[in-house]
């Protein structure tokens, strides 16, 4: 585990957060697929942090993958995100947290798009929009 830059109490993230965000962001839990507020989202500007606010996704990154998820095939830059190796309900995954604060963001694949081929499949719940045209 990373030394996080953004360190709260497990009280503090309970009173910032909603029910669905705490425990998706800091207990790994995962959003009904179809369900979520952005995985059918179009809007231009950049998705960040439910939880410390840090930039993590461009728009123009995210595609339909038909998963009920917002997907990406990368990270706004490199050193954003954090993988981690997941064994959890018998499956061998690749989860994905935020660097800066350890949120659990969601799990990445290796079957997506170009470039790069992955597919970031993110919780809306562990994630904040901000619109280009009214928050540059």
């Amino acid at each position: 585990m990373s030394d996080y830059e953004v360190k709260k109490t497990d009280e503090e993230w309970r009173r910032q957060l909603d029910a669905t965000q705490y425990q998706v962001t800091r207990h790994a839990a995962t959003e009904r697929a179809f369900t979520g507020k952005y995985w059918d989202h179009t809007a231009d500007g950049v998705y960040r942090c439910v939880c410390c606010g840090e930039p993590l996704f461009d728009s123009a990154t995210k595609f339909d993958a038909g998963c009920g998820w917002p997907s990406y095939f990368e990270p706004l830059r490199e050193g954003v995100v954090e993988r981690e190796m997941d064994h959890s309900h018998g499956m061998v995954r690749v989860e994905v947290k935020c660097r800066k604060c350890g949120a659990h963001l969601g799990h990445v694949f290796d079957d997506g798009p170009a470039p790069t081929g992955e597919r970031f499949c993110i919780n809306s719940a562990a994630l904040d929009f901000a619109d280009r045209k009214t928050d540059t």
